[in-house]
């Protein structure tokens, strides 16, 4: 087995006047104690570039600038922050605050990690963000605005909208003024105490009829209807929980164009088998090549529905824990006619990969193609996802339903006991039946595809504690190094431009903080499921 790092887990340190000793452990591939490294000079190791720098607008003179901890052999001991390749400041913890910026400014940030030695390590890559350049609006029971509803109508490109936390605001908030390409308008709840602001109640609680938004920072609930409701484009919700509304956030078949959902967490949402926690499409039509990218979330459940229904042009389903919902985790469908989009305008296809996909109570966990109304007719695509089936009565993982084109499977575990992974008895083959897939792990009581090359059966994918909702690889687990990133899509269904290698670890179980994903390493041959060994 390769070797996936080599972890110094104790250093001790002895004082004679000239000299300093270092005994480090090492640990072996079998997480065993390795061979003692001795050190009897100076600590000369910089500690690791620092990781998943990312670069936010707070206001038109201030950006906020996150990025993952490093490691070093003895410790570190803080982070040199430099903008636009200028040092500007210093700090012991992963964010800082860069103020004082002039607006409508683009600025990039690097940061580099330095030990108590004085050894810093080289900068990362770069990250880059531009101040706000139009009105900043302050809301909160103290400020000259005290609901949002009082500002929604003097939106221009650029503005930005603080609303206070530790607050709840009325709902029934209408963005009905666009913001532009260059210049969304964002509307940002700043936490107070850690406490989000709330906006609570009306039939939708939030609505966007225009394009280019970014809203993030708040707790949403108590929709008599939707919790957030877009029919508008380059839509960015972020930041943000939704909770006990029929629809928990849901993009109309009219008007709908390109959404990002990420680092959001959405539960107690659906109702009866038509309202679900998300419920997305696009307009073909108005939008063509749309996208919904699902991204770092948190998603379980439902008192309804389905965790994610889904008939846009595009999926990205990446890095994102889904458990318990009603009926399916994911349902990944074509347009519905019915909303004024014909079946046959385009393809819907769907790109999977990295997440951890739990189903506790229907038969099937993921299903794909059409409901009975629109049909994808599309091409899937699932890869270093970790399934997880605990039904009573467990069909399959993944349903092909009605029309579909391809489907393709890389580095999954799939968990279940019984019946299928992969149950196409009701599927309509656009060209026949054309599966492919390459180094899953299946259960010894489940059938699995033909076409599968290089598959793993057991009982056990070895993982920490399945139980306990610990889904990382245990040491000795058969899913170590055992994936491959040389994948085949199906004979004839190409999946246009994949994500080709999963880039960080999905959250487990939490809601986290914005960019704080954790980053999947690589170290030599990949693991199956949706988290590497460490």
């Amino acid at each position: 087995m390769f070797q996936k790092s080599l972890q110094r887990s104790l250093v001790l340190s002895f004082a004679p006047p000239a000299l300093a000793m270092l005994l480090l452990f090492g640990c072996d591939e079998k997480g065993g104690d390795g061979p003692p490294l001795v050190s009897n000079g100076p600590d000369t190791l910089a500690p690791s570039v620092p990781q998943n720098v990312a670069a936010n607008t707070f206001s038109n003179t201030r950006i906020d600038v996150s990025w993952s901890p490093s490691t070093d052999n003895v410790g570190v001991d803080g982070y040199r922050v430099y903008r636009n390749d200028a040092a500007v400041g210093v700090t012991a913890v992963t964010t800082y605050a860069d103020t004082g910026l002039s607006a409508g400014t683009s600025y990039s940030y690097r940061v580099s990690a330095f030990d108590a030695a004085g050894n810093e390590s080289e900068r990362s890559g770069q990250a880059t963000a531009t101040t706000s350049a139009g009105n900043v609006y302050l809301v909160g029971p103290n400020r000259a605005y005290t609901s949002i509803q009082q500002v929604v109508g003097l939106l221009i490109p650029g503005d930005l909208v603080l609303v206070d936390g530790g607050n709840t605001y009325s709902g029934g908030v209408i963005f009905s003024r666009a913001g532009s390409a260059a210049q969304p308008i964002t509307i940002r709840g700043v936490k107070v105490s850690g406490n989000r602001p709330v906006i609570d109640g009306g039939t939708d609680v939030v609505e966007f009829n225009m394009n280019h938004y970014v809203f993030e920072s708040f707790e949403i609930r108590n929709a008599g209807f939707r919790g957030l409701y877009h029919h508008a484009n380059d839509i960015t919700i972020r930041d943000c929980i939704v909770h006990d509304c029929p629809h928990g956030i849901l993009g109309a078949d009219q008007g709908s164009g390109s959404l990002t959902v990420e680092y959001c967490e959405v539960y107690s949402c659906g109702e009866g088998t038509g309202r679900h926690q998300l419920y997305i499409a696009t307009n073909e039509d108005d939008y063509p090549g749309s996208v919904f990218r699902l991204q770092y979330c948190y998603i379980h459940d439902s008192n309804g529905g389905n965790n994610v229904k889904s008939r846009a042009e595009r999926n990205e389903i990446y890095y994102n824990w889904l458990e318990a919902p009603y009926y399916h985790n994911l349902e990944l469908l074509g347009p519905d006619p019915a909303g004024g989009v014909a079946e046959e305008t385009a393809r819907e296809d769907s790109d999977v990969v990295g997440n951890v996909l739990i189903a506790r109570r229907y038969s099937r966990n993921v299903r794909i193609g059409g409901d009975g109304t629109g049909q994808s007719n599309g091409r899937y695509r699932f890869m270093n996802n970790t399934f997880i089936h605990y039904s009573s009565n467990p069909r399959s993982h993944i349903f092909p339903h009605f029309g579909v084109e391809s489907v393709e499977m890389h580095n999954n575990i799939f968990y279940i006991t019984s019946y299928y992974v992969l149950d196409d008895s009701e599927a309509n083959w656009v060209f026949g039946r054309r599966v492919s897939g390459s180094n899953n792990w299946v259960h010894t009581g489940a059938g699995f595809p033909p076409e599968w090359t290089g598959t793993l059966t057991g009982s056990d994918p070895g993982l920490v504690d399945m139980a306990g909702n610990l889904l990382r690889p245990a040491t000795g687990s058969p899913v170590i190094d055992a994936g491959t990133l040389t994948t085949t899509s199906p004979d004839g269904s190409p999946f246009p431009n994949p994500l080709l290698t999963p880039g960080y670890h999905p959250p487990e179980a939490v809601l986290i903080p914005v960019g704080t994903a954790e980053v999947r390493p690589l170290v030599g041959i990949i693991d199956i499921g949706a988290f590497e060994f460490q």
